[in-house]
């Protein structure tokens, strides 16, 4: 049995343009489908938070409206109620990477706040690009590899093609006038290639060892591509 590490967003809230504080976490269907995946495959699911703090999962994303109706929304709320391991992280200082055989990081609005500027977890995406270590990242989880630069200021994923949370997304939310800064814009200005798919439509892109996905509905196919690269 090998371990899937799940890198989880330690924040609660997201911090706005205009300074206010928006309620967010992670996403759940986000964890929930990666995390059933990987368990139903064999494998071991460790969660580490910056500070180890347990993460927080974003209330709007139990809401029926974006899980498709009541039943699901129930089964997504019972299916994280079984995924105990988000409730004994270990702190992301102490992670070892060798001891993991991917890696994987679920959005939300909260890696927005802390996982883009956590250089704790830049250097292990760093490490696991360089190491050939499988990883996954979906919706606002890139956020996290704005963090990932070298001492030059150059991002590490520079040149890599990936799908992640577009404007047009955000925009559609009804969050991108009261953001500080958009997810696509600033991936592509540290050159990182993102490709734009419909919105919240299943979108994947694989290049090299990086996996990743636009939107929530990305989340299952992405864990059955990140598999692909365990066998």
């Amino acid at each position: 049995m090998s371990k899937i590490l799940f890198v989880v967003t330690g924040a609660d809230h997201w911090t706005l343009a205009d300074g206010t504080r928006h309620p967010t976490g992670f996403w759940a269907e986000e964890a929930v489908a990666p995390y059933e995946a990987f368990k139903a495959a064999g494998h071991e699911i460790v969660v580490a938070t910056p500070g180890g703090v347990v993460p927080t999962v974003d209330k709007a994303s139990l809401a029926p409206e974006v899980n498709g109706g009541q039943e699901n929304a129930d089964r997504i709320a019972g299916a994280l109620a079984s995924f105990t391991e988000l409730q004994h992280p270990v702190s992301l200082a102490d992670v070892r990477l060798e001891d993991y055989a991917a890696v994987f990081y679920p959005g939300g609005h909260g890696p927005m706040e802390d996982l883009a500027v956590d250089a704790g977890s830049g250097r292990l995406l760093a490490r696991a690009l360089e190491s050939g270590t499988p990883l996954g990242v979906v919706c606002h989880g890139p956020a996290a590899l704005l963090a990932a630069v070298e001492e030059d200021g150059r991002n590490v994923f520079q040149g890599y093609e990936v799908a992640a949370f577009t404007n047009a997304e955000e925009i559609q939310g009804g969050m991108a006038d009261r953001a500080k800064w958009l997810l696509q814009d600033r991936l592509t200005e540290a050159g990182v290639q993102v490709r734009v798919g419909e919105p919240w439509a299943p979108h994947v892109v694989v290049d090299r060892t990086l996996v990743t996905g636009q939107n929530p509905a990305s989340s299952a196919p992405l864990a059955q591509e990140l598999l692909k690269k365990l066998v």
